[in-house]
């Protein structure tokens, strides 16, 4: 469904390969009109690949997969990776698996990988963040409080930054908050720009 902005005169058409309302309401903020398309990718990680290279490979994969449908279209795909000791965490799918994921972040530091990917026909922009986040020493009672308030089973990380989320962490360290929530916009802004998109 397209996404009403600004006016955009002589400007190419825009295609998000995601199915994420997060990724959605993200990319709303930049006011330019676009339609949305979910990716057909697997997700599979190959062997010993590394959060931050499966991240960047997924973000292509996805831009490639629906830019391969929508000729003449610049396509935005994106994907995250949370990383605890060089381990990648997913979604957690459900309750127990989000317990478990923020048990094991406690009073520890979390590197969330988030990859964007501009494509049209063969044409290839792509960028990347890094975001650190230091989690507070949690008790068992405050993250079952907190799971079952928010529900994040949709996140990596098993937490949602813009919600209630933001009161297990210490600290955030990054270059744009947006990363941290799907959709790196400074970055995404900058690759729009470059493929002949008025941002603002």
């Amino acid at each position: 469904m397209p996404i009403e902005g600004m006016p955009t005169r002589n400007m190419p058409t825009l295609v998000l390969a995601s199915t994420s309302a997060y990724r959605r309401d993200l990319l709303a903020r930049l006011r330019l009109p676009f339609d949305t398309r979910g990716p057909e990718v697997d997700e599979t990680p190959f062997p010993g690949e590394a959060p931050e290279a499966l991240a960047r490979r997924l973000a292509r994969a996805k831009a490639q997969a629906v830019a391969s449908q929508s000729p003449g279209s610049w396509v935005i795909g994106s994907d995250q990776l949370a990383e605890l000791n060089g381990m990648p965490l997913g979604k957690p799918g459900g309750r127990p698996s989000a317990i478990a994921q923020l048990q094991a972040m406690s009073g520890r530091s979390v590197r969330f990988h988030t990859a964007v990917c501009l494509c049209r026909d063969g044409a290839v922009r792509e960028a990347a963040d890094l975001t650190l986040v230091r989690f507070r020493h949690l008790g068992a009672a405050e993250i079952e409080r907190y799971v079952d308030a928010e529900r994040p089973f949709d996140c990596a990380g098993s937490f949602k930054a813009e919600g209630l989320g933001i009161a297990l962490f210490e600290a955030i360290e990054s270059h744009d908050p947006t990363g941290l929530i799907g959709l790196p916009l400074i970055a995404t802004a900058r690759l729009l720009r470059e493929a002949g998109f008025a941002v603002p």
